[in-house]
């Protein structure tokens, strides 16, 4: 059992930053590749970036690529996600969640998921 939280979303103008952290406990953090997705009203639940166990490889959807950079702190037990440039277009609940399958974009794979964020972002 993993338990995740999510922290660091709220009101933005657009062209500005969040920096939103995601903290673990539980199983063991670093046996767990890590994902973001987000979900606006009355749409479905999409991928945003994802980070492998040691944080040597991340990947994001092209909606964000080069805006976020995902990272993670073993140590800390804890994963980032830096926005940058926010757009209107981003505003959602931003969720991390835990896999212990390998690099996945699918909502499916990962076992485990925090209770959200809320990211708004004002144009």
């Amino acid at each position: 059992q993993v338990q995740l939280a999510e922290s660091g979303g709220g009101l933005v103008q657009a062209g500005g930053s969040l920096r939103l952290s995601c903290a673990a406990s539980g199983r063991t953090f670093s046996n767990y590749n890590m994902g973001w997705f987000r979900q606006a009203p009355g749409k479905e639940r999409e991928f945003v970036a994802s980070i492998t166990r040691s944080g040597g490889r991340t990947y994001y959807a092209d909606s964000v690529k080069g805006r976020f950079t995902t990272s993670r702190d073993n140590a800390k037990n804890t994963v980032y996600l830096q926005m940058n440039s926010l757009k209107p277009e981003d505003t959602a609940v931003y969720y991390c969640a835990a896999t212990l399958a390998d690099y996945s974009r699918q909502v499916p794979s990962y076992k485990y998921w925090g209770q959200g964020t809320q990211v708004t972002v004002s144009s």
